[in-house]
């Protein structure tokens, strides 16, 4: 796809949330998102094994404040006030999902569901906030994938 075909799509809130991160070179997608006016964040899970070390992981990788309280509403909280990393939108992308998905299916589930909670209240302020996993599309079936050109 192209870096234009990624601008409008990550540049509009009404399909944002949580999708597989599509296959291949990711250059175009992180240059349309950018272009689109989306801070673009990269969170590697790769070592995260449990609940502690998931939200570890994406506090550390988002630059969350001080007072992130390594909990599910504390990350709620976070990831709904991103003061200190103004955008247009935003994208998250979660890199080497499978392992905690395998190891901690429960809470890689509830983190799901927080993230498409938080871009479902973005979107209501017209607030593009959108993440992008990467783990086996049977992973989690339940999972659409981002939507090709002319979908």
């Amino acid at each position: 796809m192209s870096v234009a075909h990624y601008q409008a799509l990550f540049g509009s809130a009404s399909h944002a949330g949580v999708y597989h991160l599509p296959q291949g070179d990711r250059h175009d997608l992180i240059a349309g998102a950018e272009a689109a006016g989306c801070l673009v964040q990269q969170v590697d899970l790769r070592g995260a094994r449990n609940r502690d070390e998931l939200l570890e992981a994406i506090g550390r990788s988002l630059g969350f404040p001080e007072w992130f309280g390594h909990n599910w509403d504390a990350l709620n909280d976070c990831l709904l006030d991103m003061g200190w990393r103004p955008a247009e939108g935003y994208v998250i992308i979660l890199e080497h999902c499978d392992g905690i998905h395998a190891r901690a299916e429960g809470d890689f589930v509830t983190l799901m569901q927080v993230i498409q909670a938080v871009a479902n209240e973005w979107r209501e302020q017209d607030v593009p906030f959108w993440c992008l996993v990467d783990m086996q599309a049977d992973g989690l079936a339940w999972l659409p994938t981002v939507a090709q050109p002319g979908q």
